[in-house]
């Protein structure tokens, strides 16, 4: 089992940054592919970016240029830097992992979820 808990979320004009945290316990990561899903209301889920373990990246369209995800396997920990942040991108912001094969993008993909933080960017 792996337990995700996330942090950095909270309130920020819009231009600005957050950089969001998902400590992993319970067994390492190295081997898995972390992601980051987020959710605004009335919306899907949606993958926002991933980072397999041999650091192969996906970002969805509207964050590319201006989020960077990263791992430190060391210290079984994932992040998300987001910058340039917009309104659109207010939503609660999901942890994930799949210990199991490489880059994916469907929800159902991934075994492993934190119980999310949230992301409001004013205008």
């Amino acid at each position: 089992q792996v337990q995700l808990v996330e942090s950095g979320g909270g309130l920020v004009q819009a231009g600005g940054s957050l950089r969001l945290s998902c400590a992993a316990s319970g067994r390492t990561v190295s081997s898995s592919t972390m992601g980051w899903f987020r959710q605004a209301p009335g919306k899907e889920r949606v993958l926002v970016a991933a980072i397999s373990w041999n650091e192969n990246r996906y970002y969805e369209a509207s964050v590319k240029g201006r989020f960077t995800i990263s791992r430190d396997s060391a210290q079984n920990t994932c992040y998300l830097q987001m910058d340039s942040l917009k309104p659109e991108d207010t939503a609660v912001y999901y942890c994930t992992a799949r210990t199991r094969g490489g880059l994916a993008s469907v929800s159902s993909d991934y075994s492993y979820w934190g119980q999310g933080t949230q992301v409001t960017v004013s205008s």
